[in-house]
């Protein structure tokens, strides 16, 4: 299934900004849909992703005022919930969560989930990019922690 409609969850996004893989998105996907309560926890930071944030011109900010109560019962954070009820409303839409309980969420009320990492795979599969390990270490700098497991098994799926 080709994705080209994506909502994005806060730390995916802080952290890709403060990657300086930001380019990859808007060429991996048509629509980038930001929860507005992702934008305010972004933005309200003292960092490189809250001053870059406002000026991105590929993002769309959506406003989303109900959670869904199917994702209500995960007791996830503000953006996860507001990312996965965004998605629960579009069905064509993937969710870019990294959280090990909104993912599990989003895959128990058949989400499409994408990680950040994963972005990286879509990324070399589609040309973009020669080898994910750059991006990886790129991630792991800006704050992502991925467990050397997680590394390889991505390192894997992207063939090298």
């Amino acid at each position: 299934m080709l994705i080209n409609r994506v909502i994005i969850n806060s730390s995916p996004l802080i952290v890709i900004l403060k990657g300086q893989q930001a380019e990859l998105i808007p060429q991996l996907f048509t629509e980038i849909l930001v929860p507005s309560g992702v934008f305010e926890e972004v933005t309200t930071k003292d960092d490189i992703a809250s001053t870059q944030l406002p000026s991105i011109y590929w993002i769309q900010i959506v406003e989303v005022n109900t959670i869904e109560p199917e994702v209500a019962a995960w007791d996830l954070g503000k953006g996860e919930s507001q990312v996965l009820s965004l998605a629960l409303k579009n069905s064509d839409c993937a969710a870019i969560v990294d959280d090990r309980a909104a993912r599990r969420c989003g895959q128990a009320l058949g989400i499409t989930t994408i990680g950040t990492g994963g972005l990286l795979i879509l990324a070399k599969r589609r040309g973009l990019i020669p080898s994910i390990s750059p991006g990886i270490q790129a991630l792991r700098d800006a704050g992502l922690w991925l467990s050397d497991t997680l590394v390889n098994l991505l390192k894997q799926q992207a063939g090298e």
